[in-house]
């Protein structure tokens, strides 16, 4: 008989067991090594090349941002430089443009190279693009003031519409501008405080510093006053500011007198007007009712709210004048006299009269 030994079967060994598993993963690698090794490839290439394209991109914004900075300072040290360019101006509107663009370059280089080592992978982009998409109108959504705001700050430094250095008027507040940021911009008030505006709630901007300004004075002098006189007074007042300095850059173009801008019964306004550099208009202004007003004073002008001229002062008031009228109870004999008159009490029976009570 055979033993009890034969009739079992064989049990496996360990080292069978071992030796199985390391001949599969062998024949594994060596089916799927070269597509491995073709995948890595692919995603290393796709990083290098999207490192160095970034890193390309943002050295020539940089050195375009740089090259920017460079021509402000070189037309800053003209003089046309300094009434036309604004180092900080340019400085901050360069920096801003350059930090945009470098910062939608790398979104674009990075998210396109991110999507290709996806692909590569053998993911499938549709479902992980649908989330995103949903993701992006939710934020949008729950953030669409910061996202206005946003937008509105890059086409607000894009066009040029101000700068640092500029007087505005962005409707919520008015004053200097002090810092244009991307969210906010920071404006410095005539009484010195600091208004933080956010730029989607600009709707209209009126910038008072680019190009030129207009100066105005109004000038109300007595009807009776030369025109040809007062046109020649004005006329010497202007060509004496015109030669002195810093008028004489303040001004842009000559004082006219524009003619009569109002003529009333007893007083007419004269207008005169100049062209002026940007944000000067008001110290113009200041500076032409002072010496027109001394220059109307030497030559006997009348400005209204002046002191009359001696020769046609008002007469001494009639010292009759004050004295009232006289009345009419004056006459006893007058109805109002008599009916002023008290009645008199009749007397009593008997001839005697009842006392008083």
């Amino acid at each position: 008989m055979p033993s009890p030994a034969t009739l079992l079967p064989l049990a496996a060994t360990p080292t069978d067991d071992a030796t199985e598993s390391v001949t599969n993963a062998a024949s594994f690698i060596e089916e799927n090594w070269a597509t491995w090794l073709s995948i890595g490839l692919r995603i290393l290439l796709i990083v290098v090349i999207a490192a160095a394209l970034r890193t390309v991109v943002r050295k020539a914004l940089t050195k375009l941002i740089s090259r920017m900075n460079t021509s402000a300072e070189a037309v800053e040290g003209t003089a046309l430089g300094g009434l036309l360019v604004n180092a900080e101006r340019r400085r901050q509107r360069s920096e801003a443009i350059g930090s945009v663009l470098r910062s939608v370059a790398s979104f674009l280089i990075l998210g396109t190279a991110a999507l290709m080592v996806l692909a590569a992978l053998k993911i499938d982009l549709a479902p992980l693009l649908a989330s995103a998409g949903v993701a992006g109108v939710a934020i949008g959504f729950g953030a669409r003031n910061l996202v206005t705001d946003f937008l509105s700050g890059v086409f607000m430094i894009m066009e040029d519409q101000y700068g640092v250095g500029d007087k505005i008027d962005a409707g919520v507040a008015s004053g200097e501008v002090i810092e244009v940021g991307l969210r906010v911009t920071k404006l410095r008030g005539d009484n010195g405080e600091i208004w933080y505006v956010r730029n989607g709630e600009i709707k209209r901007i009126g910038n008072l510093s680019q190009g030129w300004a207009t100066a105005g004075v109004a000038v109300q002098v007595k009807p009776t006053e030369s025109l040809a006189r007062i046109r020649e007074v004005v006329q010497e007042v202007a060509d004496t500011l015109a030669k002195e300095t810093p008028w004489d850059e303040r001004l842009w173009g000559p004082v006219e007198v524009l003619g009569l801008d109002e003529v009333l019964l007893a007083s007419m306004t004269v207008k005169v007007s100049a062209k002026t550099m940007p944000g000067q208009q008001f110290a113009v202004e200041r500076e032409l009712r002072w010496r027109i007003k001394e220059a109307f004073d030497r030559a006997g002008i009348r400005i209204i709210g002046g002191l009359p001229a001696d020769e046609e002062e008002a007469a001494p008031a009639d010292a009759a004048a004050a004295v009232a009228p006289p009345s009419a109870l004056a006459n006893p004999a007058s109805p109002q006299s008599l009916a002023t008159t008290p009645i008199p009490q009749a007397p009593a029976p008997g001839g005697v009269r009842l006392p008083k009570q």
